[in-house]
């Protein structure tokens, strides 16, 4: 199964601090374990929102607003994307994510769907259309 881990935003990485020496070897090092495992499939930091705009829909309309947004807890300063067996071994993982500076924070850890989790909706047509995407999306990461 596939997991998205949502590193949640704080007043330090909203206000653009970058993390020190400390962390970032260590996260380093985490990536490098979850890379040699087979786990990670992708990972990023993100810029605070003060760089970030919103998209709001109502009905046919699309509107943006600029950042920075309020709530920081709710906001997202960074992602991977682990595959494992089942969310206990995502858990087991996210136990290990360094912490060098103690911080406190929160990192929020949710399945991503599948193809089986659409049921009838998903046709035989639009499985092929989705296939063939992510296929094409795969091969062009190959030639980046």
């Amino acid at each position: 199964m596939k997991v998205i881990v949502l590193i949640k935003a704080n007043q330090d990485s909203e206000a653009g601090k970058m993390p020190g020496e400390a962390l970032l070897r260590e996260m380093g090092n985490f990536n490098e374990e979850l890379v040699k495992a087979g786990i990670m499939l992708a990972g990023e930091g993100l810029h605070p929102s003060a760089k970030g705009k919103r998209m709001v829909l109502k009905g046919a309309g699309r509107s943006f607003v600029d950042g920075p947004f309020a709530n920081t807890q709710e906001i997202v300063a960074g992602f991977w994307i682990w595959q494992v067996k089942s969310m206990n071994e995502a858990m087991a993982w996210a136990r290990r994510i360094p912490n060098p500076d103690q911080n406190d924070g929160e990192i929020e850890l949710r399945p991503v769907l599948s193809d089986e989790d659409f049921g009838d909706a998903l046709t035989p047509e639009i499985l092929e259309q989705a296939n063939r995407l992510r296929a094409q999306t795969e091969d062009g990461r190959a030639r980046s």
